[in-house]
């Protein structure tokens, strides 16, 4: 790929108006809309090649019984209360409040033999799937705003999550090595290898090749030892010498290269197809199930073993190219080009394969992942009624077997919804085991959920210091974001989507392939080894696979791109040359990243103005430019192919494509940034990380929702200065952050590495001040023996007949009400459960069950903070499992105080140091005091020109009435700014004139003064304080004070303050403080052997006359009696204390 840019960018151009299409794009693709496009692939198209995959359920005991399933659908998202009662409509916000899963029924049509009759049922079912939010299977699907509101759903939520047991749950797209590619690589000894990832419904293997003392091996995980490629060749029937040089090539060298290899047959006296696999078959792991081989008999341990060589060769190595009736010219072929590319490769002809090019990479999402989940539950779902049917049909039933009762609902339902709730993918089948895969959606701003909704989680190992996955490949330009990553050990293995980039989904093959075959590709079927390899040909590959050779390559390229213009292709097919390789790669697989760009041909650009123009009328969608042949869509692999212009002047008669916008290129979250090509680049990607930390609005619905943890600024605002992306994605609609007035100057000494200093009035007036939203829950439940819990009205002053300070806040059905004020230690839900014990005798019975009594244990949940709350809702309903559910949301009200921590949009993080008395702090000739002064200080190192420029363009834009634009590689000039700022009196560079609050006396500088928009982030002084002078000494095994805040623990003296107490002297501080306030333990002690005796008496000694009491830590003690446990004796020599 050729970027071309140049500095003549800014001129207007007759596209001016082409970034209109990015929001087209993002109504029909990208962000979130993959997701929901793969979901609805898995419901609709997916779900039904599985079932096809096991349609049939038959038994061993009896021949004539049969299960069939003949249709499968997914239905709309229902609740299943009670036994048999299913309502009909579901809606995602009662799922959230009511803590249960918005799935929809799997039903499927089944044909079976019942006895002698074949029976058909219609709409069984056999499972419950968790529904994606606005998926085609949703009721939100195509909602006006009025009818979301009807349901009390956001009309700017994003959707593409999950609902599972009240969460919202979402499945990061996962990124993997893309399947049945050849790759040439090098092992840890530094030996080139090629191998091949080979991937299908039924199996997944790794074959490589390899290199090693001028000989060629073939390696699988299923063979005890490496086997000399030239035997694997006899084996599968290719038995002349010509005709294995020929499958690899007959140029000299690669004769030269692969002789040695040859002699290997001759080494080990194999010469047929038959004595290859039984050398083969040799080699051959012996399995863990079925018993060892020979254990049987050994007249009949051979003969298996001669089939698992062969079932190796077909089913086993390179496992995507399939193996018709034991032919296996095909894998011949393939193996060919394996050892060809990897002799190559030695010479010198083609590089190493660069497992980090974003072209070898494959992304995936919640479809294909909950298609692979799906498949292996349906295989244990008919294996279930299989074992069913064997056990039944062999004995003689009364009635005949009928199958239908035996379909089992929750083996599919627990399955899946286990799998989205832990985030555990684990598929024995193929040895898969992924954590981590789902997670739960962050809602603390709306950017928040929106990037996560982005995010590309690496299968890589997080703790592993690598730089090459880490870094920034060229490859992902315009794919992924360059500034949104975190940082710390996931830096650039979780990354970010950009704003266009779109991930495919599968495409037929068939009428690619119809396509090659008419434009001069000869089918391999008729070929011989030697056509293969023909200097004059191209190998064409579909996909991976090796489907022909062509004369003439431009012609294929030509043919598939034209078609694809034409519309007659799927617009999402990609194809690619490599003249070292002599090959043409087509691929139409899903999980490739994709953006769309203009064509250009013959210097000229396709699209024209009155296609924009129409655009704008509403007479086109994004689609129609593609089906034009305006517009389309390349991948990394195709990009390289392409000479790319970034600005419309920058087209040459040799471009190929232009650029829709080049600020497409960052994601959502760079996107907010104003001016960030004039920030140093690590400053973006802290603002990315912030910007999700940022308190503001979450949805519209906020206030109806009852969630863990929720954060709302009080009064948020709309960004002064704002970028495309800002529009696009909606967040003037849900902002979070404030603009406020900033005087850039050194103001006391409590402003001092990046402290700010907030003006008390500013606070009074409601700046930065936000409500936190905790929630407490409780649940009464009804018991297998009859008892239940119970909620039990306030308990009463024995003298004044009020209730307790501890019930103050409940009502008579002991739940607190709406609008109390609750403080700490106060009851919020007084519930008693059930303790059934056998004494009927017990004073305090309160209920008897079947002659057992029954009494109630107290297990009231209490408010803990120490700052009261409002109990702001009070929810009363049930779950899917019948209990009856209490909700509490509680609120406070914070304003901004001493260490909370602001940041401007520039990754200028800081906190508060000093909240000032407006009389103390300075003021323009217009009267006007500053919001917060910032240090100056906080600009050379950090290089954050955007924000300088960001509080230009907000000054103007208070001053003209209108928002500004700071658009990456665009927006307002800088030059502009000033000079209208200029013709509106003000000073050309943005500095006042201030006069000092405390003096009276004008500043002896110039100030740089104006508004800036500045984030609350949720990193608050009130949740972090912490101090403790007794507590809790809870820790089980050492007995030491408990750990953290939440647990009232104490606070550590660690290894560099004991030696600071050591150096001072202070040894009995030291005592105190490391045994006397911790874990201070008597024990007695034996005088004569040193161990530690127990009820005055020595276990060793047998004696109790020279036992004395001492006091030692308790894990000291501990530590003794586990170096006992180890044989290790510690002994103690006890002298007297005056001594």
């Amino acid at each position: 790929m050729t970027i071309l840019s140049s500095s003549q960018s800014r001129k207007s151009m007759p596209l001016d108006e082409k970034w209109l299409l990015v929001p087209a794009f993002l109504k029909v693709r990208g962000l979130v809309k993959q997701h929901i496009v793969s979901f609805d692939y898995f419901v609709n198209e997916e779900i039904k090649t599985i079932m096809l995959a096991n349609q049939k359920v038959t038994s061993d005991a009896n021949p004539n019984f049969y299960l069939k399933y003949l249709d499968i659908r997914v239905g709309k998202p229902s609740s299943e209360e009670g036994l048999n009662q299913i309502h009909d409509k579901i809606t995602p916000q009662e799922c959230r409040l009511r803590d249960m899963t918005y799935a929809a029924p799997i039903n499927v049509d089944v044909e079976y033999t019942r006895g002698n009759q074949r029976v058909i049922k219609r709409d069984l079912t056999i499972g419950r799937l968790p529904i994606m939010l606005r998926s085609s299977k949703c009721i939100l699907k195509d909602l006006a705003e009025e009818e979301l509101a009807r349901v009390q759903e956001c009309p700017y939520d994003p959707g593409g999550y999950f609902i599972v047991k009240g969460s919202e749950k979402v499945i990061l797209i996962q990124e993997q090595l893309s399947k049945n590619r050849i790759m040439i690589g090098r092992n840890s000894n530094k030996d080139l290898l090629c191998e091949v990832l080979s991937s299908t419904a039924e199996k997944k293997s790794k074959t490589y090749v390899i290199a090693r003392r001028n000989r060629y091996w073939l390696r699988h995980n299923q063979l005890t030892d490496d086997i000399p490629v030239a035997i694997v060749f006899k084996a599968m029937g290719v038995e002349s010498e010509y005709n294995i040089i020929s499958a690899i090539g007959l140029e000299e060298k690669y004769v030269t290269a692969f002789s040695a290899s040859l002699d290997e047959c001759s080494t080990n006296n194999i010469f047929t197809q038959q004595q290859a696999i039984n050398y083969i078959t040799t080699k051959i792991k012996v399995r863990k199930f079925g018993g060892p081989y020979g254990s049987a008999s050994s007249a009949q341990a051979p003969l298996p073993k001669e089939h698992e060589a062969v079932d190796f060769l077909s089913s086993s190595m390179i496992c995507h190219i399939p193996c018709n009736d034991g032919n296996f010219k095909m894998k011949a072929i393939f193996l060919g080009l394996m050892t060809r590319r990897l002799i190559q490769a030695e010479l010198g002809e083609c590089d190493v394969d660069d497992r980090d090019f974003y072209g070898n990479k494959r992304l995936e999402l919640a479809g294909s992942l909950l298609a692979l989940l799906f498949e292996d539950v349906l295989k244990r779902f008919n294996t279930e009624l299989k074992r069913v049917a064997d056990n039944s049909l062999g004995k003689t039933l009364a009635a005949p077997l009928d199958i239908v009762k035996h379909m089992r609902q929750d083996l599919i339902t627990h399955a899946i919804s286990n799998a989205l709730s832990t985030g555990n993918w684990i598929i024995k089948r193929f040895r898969m085991e992924r954590h981590g895969v789902t997670q739960v959606l962050s809602r603390l701003s709306y950017i928040s959920a929106l990037g996560m909704m982005t995010r590309i989680n690496s299968t890589f190992e997080k703790t592993r210091k690598v730089s090459g996955p880490r870094s920034l490949q060229p490859s992902q330009w315009g794919m992924l974001c360059p500034s949104d990553t975190p940082e710390g050990e996931a830096c650039g293995l979780v990354k970010n989507l950009a704003l266009i980039s779109h991930i495919t989904t599968d495409s037929d093959e068939r009428p690619v392939l119809r396509l090659l075959f008419n434009s001069g590709v000869e089918d391999l079927q008729n070929m011989h080894f030697s056509h293969i390899n023909n200097p004059h040909y191209h190998q064409v590959f579909l996909n991976g696979l090796l489907v022909g050779t062509t004369v003439d390559p431009d012609r294929v390229v030509r043919a598939v791109r034209t078609v694809r213009r034409s519309g007659l292709l799927s617009e999402f097919v990609s194809v690619s040359r490599s003249l070292p390789l002599r090959a043409v790669y087509i691929a139409s697989d899903g999980g490739r990243l994709c953006r769309p760009y203009l064509i250009v041909e013959d210097g000229k650009v396709l699209l024209k103005p009155h296609h924009i123009q129409e655009l704008k009328d509403g007479q086109r969608i994004f689609e129609d430019f593609v089906d034009d042949g305006l517009i389309e869509y390349l991948d990394v692999n195709e990009m390289n192919d392409a000479i790319i212009a970034v600005y419309e002047n920058d087209v040459h008669a040799k471009t190929t494509h232009l650029e829709i916008e080049p600020f497409t290129i960052l994601g959502v979250c760079a996107g907010l940034i104003p001016y960030p090509h004039h920030n140093q680049s690590p400053r973006n990607t802290y603002q990315c990380a912030m910007g999700k930390q940022a308190m503001g609005t979450i949805g519209y619905n906020q206030q109806k929702r009852i969630d863990s943890i929720m954060y709302l600024l009080c009064y948020p605002q709309r960004p002064l200065v704002k970028s495309k992306t800002i529009e696009l994605i909606n967040f003037e609609k849900l902002p979070a952050g404030a603009n406020g007035i900033i005087a850039v100057m050194s103001y006391s000494g409590y402003d001092i590495e990046d402290a700010l200093i907030l003006n008390k009035a500013s606070l009074d007036r409601g700046y930065g001040r936000c409500l936190v939203y905790k929630h407490a829950k409780g649940t009464a439940r009804k018991y297998p023996n009859q008892t239940y819990d119970r909620l039990m009205g306030p308990s009463l002053d024995p003298l004044t007949r009020k209730p307790i300070y501890k019930h103050r806040v409940l009502d008579q059905e002991g739940i607190v009400f709406a609008g109390a004020r609750i403080s700490s230690k106060q009851t919020m839900i007084n519930k008693h459960m059930p303790v059934v014990s056998q004494d009927t005798t017990s004073p305090s019975v309160s209920a008897s069950v079947g002659g057992r009594s029954v009494e109630y244990k107290d297990v009231s949940i209490s408010y803990k903070n120490p700052v009261p709350s409002y109990a702001e809702r009070v929810l009363l309903t049930y779950n899917d499992e019948e209990a009856h559910l209490v909700k509490i949301l509680l609120r406070q009200t914070r304003r901004p105080e001493l260490g909370d921590k602001f940041s401007s949009r520039h990754g200028q993080k800081g906190v508060c140091g000093l909240i000032a008395a407006q009389e103390d702090l300075p003021f323009n000739d217009l009267g006007m005091v500053p919001d917060m002064i910032m240090n100056p200080h906080g600009y050379p190192s950090r290089m954050t020109v955007g924000k300088l420029m960001e509080l230009l363009s907000s000054k103007n834009a208070v001053l003209s009435g209108r928002y500004h634009y700071g658009t990456a590689f665009g927006g307002d000039q800088v030059t502009d700014v000033c000079n209208e700022l200029a013709s509106r009196g003000y000073n050309y560079l943005g500095k006042d004139m201030l006069t000092s609050g405390i003096t009276g006396q004008q500043m002896s500088a110039y100030i740089y003064f104006g508004p800036i928009y500045y984030q609350k982030l949720k990193h608050m002084v009130l949740d972090k304080m912490h101090a403790r002078a007794r507590g809790p000494r809870y820790a089980v095994l050492t007995r030491q004070p408990t750990e953290g805040r939440s647990r009232e623990g104490g606070l550590r003296l660690g290894e560099m303050e004991r030696d600071c107490l050591i150096a001072y002297g202070a040894s009995m501080l030291l005592m105190e403080r490391l045994m006397v306030s911790s874990d201070e333990f008597k024990v007695e002690v034996c005088a004569d052997c040193g161990l530690i005796g127990y009820h005055g008496w020595c276990q060793n000694c047998r004696s109790s006359k020279s036992l004395a009491n001492i006091k030692i830590p308790y894990a000291c003690k501990l530590l003794f009696q586990e170096l006992q446990s180890m044989n290790i004796v510690p002994k103690l020599e006890l002298a007297r204390y005056t001594q």
